[in-house]
């Protein structure tokens, strides 16, 4: 397998953590959203979103998307539950991540760690900070009765994990998210875990 990636990704940190986890073999191809990497007529054949991260299959085949990816990956491991409503409850916590987590604490961190002038985005930071702390408030009640969020340790808490563990490089404040703090430890503990690259 190989995986197209920018390390200071968490998008691409999930694949690259559940690849270490499940001890899959790839070799990495690094590029930069920032310098049109992902644009060249070369990677848009592969990938016409222009994005990554992207897994090219032990098949051959090109697979985007990072949920999809470890979604595909962790098939058939312990990351994943085979049971109905927990698979879908996995799902369910990783449709919550694209579309209620990661627009606004993602982007924030993009905003201020990864893009040229954060002064051109102050308004859009603070558009979305409300936003980013109802996500986390919404993790915190479901961590506070739990270890992980769908049983055992699973795809979901890894891409829940990815951004929000760096959330602080995106103005959030994690300090009244005791049950988010002990989760993130909890998920460090984990087995062959491996830290995201700095940004």
């Amino acid at each position: 397998m190989q995986l197209h990636q920018m390390p200071s990704s968490g998008n691409c940190y999930k694949c690259v953590l559940v690849l270490a986890q499940l001890g899959i073999a790839y070799t990495s191809r690094d590029l930069d959203i920032r310098d049109g990497s992902t644009r060249t007529p070369e990677f848009l054949a592969l990938n016409a979103n222009g994005r990554v991260p992207l897994l090219i299959t032990d098949d051959g085949v090109a697979l985007a998307e990072s949920n999809a990816i470890i979604h595909y990956l962790a098939e058939g491991s312990a990351l994943l539950p085979t049971a109905r409503l927990a698979h879908a409850q996995v799902l369910q916590w990783m449709f919550f991540e694209q579309y209620s987590h990661e627009p606004y604490i993602a982007t924030n961190r993009f905003y201020r760690v990864l893009a040229p002038d954060p002064s051109q985005h102050v308004e859009r930071m603070a558009e979305n900070a409300p936003r980013g702390r109802a996500a986390l408030a919404v993790m915190e009640a479901h961590l506070a009765q739990r270890d992980f969020f769908v049983g055992d340790y699973s795809i979901a808490d890894v891409a829940l994990f990815a951004y929000t563990h760096v959330a602080e490089e995106g103005g959030y404040d994690l300090a009244p998210y005791a049950a988010v703090r002990a989760w993130i430890e909890r998920v460090r503990s984990t087995p062959g875990f491996v830290p995201m690259p700095s940004s």
